[in-house]
Parts: C-alpha cells; sequence; structure tokens
C-alpha cells in the first residue's frame, strides 16, 4: 500500500511539475542552484514523459501494441517516442537497444532516455523509459500494468544491461 502510494504521489507531482513549469522559470535556475528533476528536462524529454504518463495503468499484453488491449514493454516505448517525437522505433527491446546514443554509466542516465535490462535470461530483453532520480517507467508483465519502478530495487539493479539515448540536445 504504501510502495503504491508513493508512486501515485511521484506520478502526480512529475506530471504537476511538467504542466506548470516554464522555460523562462527553468533558464533562471542557475547552474549552483539545486535543480529540480522536471526542470532539467528538455522540451522534447517533457513530451516523452507526459506521454509514458498518460499510459500509467496501461495492462500488460505479450505482443500487445495497442493501449485498449495491452501493451508490452517494447511497445509501450514504440507508442511513447511515435507519438510524443514522431521517431519509429524497431518492434522488439533488443532492436531498439541498437538505436540512438549509448549512455556508458548509469550516472550519465537523462529523463527519456531508453534502459535495458535481462528479465529473460538474455540481454536487452526488457526496455522502459528513465524518468530521472533513479526511476523509470515501463510494461513489466503478465498481470502486471505500466507503472514507475525504482532502478535501485535489487531486482532492476542486477539486471540493468544499459541505455540508450535517443533526445539530443538537454540542458545539463
Amino acid at each position: 500500500m504504501f510502495k503504491s502510494c508513493k508512486i501515485f504521489l511521484f506520478v502526480f507531482f512529475a506530471s504537476a511539475s511538467i504542466i506548470f513549469s516554464s522555460p523562462a522559470l527553468a533558464e533562471s535556475v542557475t547552474e549552483h542552484d539545486e535543480k529540480s528533476l522536471f526542470a532539467r528536462y528538455s522540451n522534447t524529454a517533457q513530451e516523452v514523459i507526459l506521454k509514458a504518463l498518460e499510459l500509467v495503468g496501461v495492462r500488460y499484453r505479450m505482443g500487445g501494441a495497442n493501449p485498449d488491449v495491452g501493451l508490452d514493454c517494447s511497445s509501450f516505448v514504440q507508442l511513447v517516442y511515435q507519438d510524443a517525437m514522431d521517431l519509429i522505433l524497431p518492434r522488439t527491446a533488443r532492436e531498439q537497444s541498437r538505436v540512438g546514443m549509448e549512455v556508458t554509466a548509469r550516472t550519465e542516465l537523462k529523463p527519456g532516455d531508453l534502459v535495458f535490462f535481462n528479465t529473460m535470461r538474455r540481454a536487452f530483453s526488457h526496455v522502459g523509459i528513465y524518468l530521472g532520480d533513479n526511476y523509470f517507467l515501463h510494461a513489466p508483465s503478465s498481470g502486471g500494468s505500466v507503472r514507475v519502478e525504482n532502478m535501485q530495487n535489487r531486482y532492476w539493479l542486477t539486471r540493468y544491461n544499459g541505455a540508450r539515448r535517443l533526445i539530443d540536445k538537454r540542458p545539463d
């Protein structure tokens, strides 16, 4: 119950921060000030995250490619990037792991990056969208629905395979 509430609050405040932030306000923050997670998003990253957040709660369906029926992890990512950026991505997580620029260190992850995991005893078998502060959105598995997860969870830490960046211009 507490975990569900924590995730709901994260998604709620994430949505509110994105909706009410202004580019002028974000620019007024100096390098020495601590920027909020969402003030660091570029406009493109905001669009990707907002589209992904719209799909929270959509149930998982293996091979599913329609939010009304269900989505799997790679079709979730595909749909988000197509709707937010008009970017057509390959169908599978493995194929998606070859698109964009490689992000070599976890500390270099930025909102909107694709994060990959080994969940089926093979590399790059699962994909999600990085939100920032070690959280990501994904369509998990049968019986689940699109949700936010913490990458610091032991399950995800031990299965992390890498990340790819599809959004070029981002503030530091």
